[in-house]
Order: C-alpha cells, then sequence, then structure tokens
C-alpha cells in the first residue's frame, strides 16, 4: 500500500504498516464534549500543529488548519437521534469563524473546483434545526467526488443510520479524509483533497468495530468493511482509546 498521510498532516509521509498509534499527551482535547466518544475518550493520534477541537450540538470535529479540513468528525448515534433526524436540509455553507482565516475553507475554495462539499457528519443524522444548521459549517467538510458523495458514500451514511436505529444502545461513528503525499488541493487556501475516506463504526451493547474505507473517485464502490485493527494500522490513529478493543 502506499504511503498514507496522518489526516492532521499536509506534508509528513507516514507507512502505516510501521507506524504504531499515538499516545495520549496532554489532557483531553474534547473535555467540552465528551458524549460523542465512546468511553468519554476522543482519538489518540500524534501531533500535528493547527489542529484545533471544535464542539457542536451533535458532533465534535479535530479540525487541521494544515488541509483546511477535518482529521476526524465524532457522532453518536442511537435510535432516538436517528428517529428525530428528520430536519429540513438547509444547505446554507458557511466558513467557520472560530478557526483562523488561515486555517480555514472558504466558500469560494469549493467553487468551480469539480468537487462536492462532502459532509463528514451527514446532514441527514442531525436531530434538530441548530444541529442541522451547524452541519453545513466547512469545518465538517472535504472536497469530494460528486458522484461518490451522491452514490457509494450515501449508501454507507444511510446504512449506518438503519444499523443505529436497530442497535441495543450507542453507536459512535467517526469519519474522515485520508491523503497520500501529493494529493490535490482545490482554491485560494488550498483545501486538500482527500484520497480516500473512512467511517469507523462502534455498537456499543455489542463492543464491536468496523470500518468503511472508500477511495475518493466517481467509480468508487463499497467493498466488503475492514476490520478495527486494520483501520488503526492505516492510520495510525487510536480511534477508540476508552473501550479496550
Amino acid at each position: 500500500m502506499d504511503a498514507v498521510l496522518n489526516p492532521g498532516a499536509a506534508d509528513r509521509p507516514v507507512v502505516q504498516a510501521k507506524t504504531p498509534p499515538a499516545a495520549r499527551q496532554g489532557a483531553e482535547p474534547f473535555a467540552a464534549c465528551p458524549q460523542f466518544f465512546a468511553g468519554g475518550m476522543s482519538p489518540v493520534l500524534h501531533f500535528q500543529p493547527l489542529q484545533r477541537p471544535l464542539c457542536f450540538e451533535a458532533f465534535a470535529i479535530l479540525h487541521s488548519g494544515q488541509t483546511k479540513t477535518p482529521v476526524f468528525v465524532a457522532q453518536k448515534l442511537n435510535r432516538r437521534s436517528v428517529a428525530n433526524a428528520n430536519e429540513k436540509r438547509t444547505d446554507r455553507f458557511f466558513a467557520d469563524a472560530r478557526l483562523p482565516r488561515a486555517e480555514r475553507a472558504e466558500l469560494d475554495d469549493y467553487r468551480n473546483s469539480g468537487y462536492s462539499r462532502g459532509h463528514m457528519a451527514p446532514a441527514a443524522d442531525m436531530p434538530n434545526p441548530t444541529a442541522m444548521e451547524q452541519s453545513f459549517s466547512l469545518a465538517n467538510t472535504v472536497p469530494q467526488s460528486a458522484r461518490h458523495n451522491g452514490g457509494a458514500w450515501a449508501k454507507v451514511e444511510q446504512d449506518t443510520r438503519q444499523f443505529a436505529e436497530r442497535a441495543k444502545g450507542n453507536v459512535y461513528v467517526i469519519t474522515g479524509p485520508v491523503y497520500v503525499q501529493g494529493s490535490k488541493t482545490v482554491g485560494e487556501n488550498r483545501v486538500r483533497v482527500p484520497d480516500h475516506l473512512f467511517k469507523l463504526v462502534y455498537d456499543e451493547a455489542g463492543h464491536r468495530a468496523w470500518a468503511h474505507w472508500h477511495a475518493n473517485r466517481d467509480d468508487a464502490q463499497a467493498g466488503p468493511p475492514i476490520s478495527y485493527p486494520e483501520l488503526v494500522q492505516r492510520t495510525g490513529i487510536e480511534f477508540l482509546p476508552g473501550v479496550g478493543l
């Protein structure tokens, strides 16, 4: 497999097979919104500059000022939240003012780029009007192939909601981009275009996890999920440090 960049690292290649998961350094960065993480503990990854935690109504984001995209976006779904997720879609994207201008994507970066503004926490998961509005923050998006966004990836999102609707308890979902060395950028702010996207699903009641791993291409097809250890190996991120998998 090609050398893959840690989702938060814009320039430093990491060969995943030789990269052990990171250890937590310092305090829990998402102390203001631990509810989105299994066991109240957020993913542990190798430190990169310009990473900022952001808490929202229905999800949390670790944002990279290098890539101008999320490193990951975390959600907690369950039967009740899915039942409430019937909000009217707003489609009002906006640059997130909590991020310094030099670290964020702007609306013009996506205009005529050839890519969709792909949600990492899907709008269709949002349980109330505030959450729906917040999901259109560009901090929650990546440049995504339009066909993939509306096709194979939309099916993964739908299947995840359906699983959460049937699950006996909470389902924790972590979604994010992965880059290879030399990946493309769009716009004046050089927003990085992911080469792959992942969606990790952790079923708390069943104590099991799996991940979807898709190429960010028009012709991407849904394949079988990969295991949690395989996702950790590919990314170098310990996504579920609080559950003992």
